[in-house]
């Protein structure tokens, strides 16, 4: 058994999460508390290993992307299809990362809640 102390205005909006995830103020604390301590991690390697891969996409547009702004800063006009390309892939690589942070957080909540994956 651990006490924590929370503000009148802390504890309300702690209880307001917790209802949200659909869980009690107890085992909401006990599932932060255990990811936090990372006993039991937010993230499963398969989780970790797709945001690594979209990081890289990520990393490799924005070098693309500075390429054509350097272009354009010095007086060079990058060919459209360069320029459409990239933000066709930005738009891409930001699309799906969104789409996994979305699946990742509800398989932790449902974890949280004792659901499984």
């Amino acid at each position: 058994m651990a006490h924590v102390r929370f503000s009148a205005a802390e504890y309300d909006r702690l209880e307001a999460a917790a209802s949200a995830a659909g869980m009690t103020v107890s085992a909401f604390v006990r599932s932060l508390s255990m990811e936090g301590a990372g006993v039991r991690p937010f993230l499963g390697e398969g989780d970790r290993l797709v945001l690594g891969l979209l990081a890289d996409g990520m990393r490799a547009i924005g070098g693309n992307l500075n390429q054509i702004a350097r272009a354009i800063n010095t007086g060079t006009v990058p060919a459209e299809g360069d320029l459409t390309g990239s933000i066709q892939d930005a738009r891409s690589v930001a699309t799906t990362l969104a789409s996994e942070l979305a699946q990742i957080t509800r398989r932790a909540a449902a974890a949280r809640r004792g659901e499984g994956a």
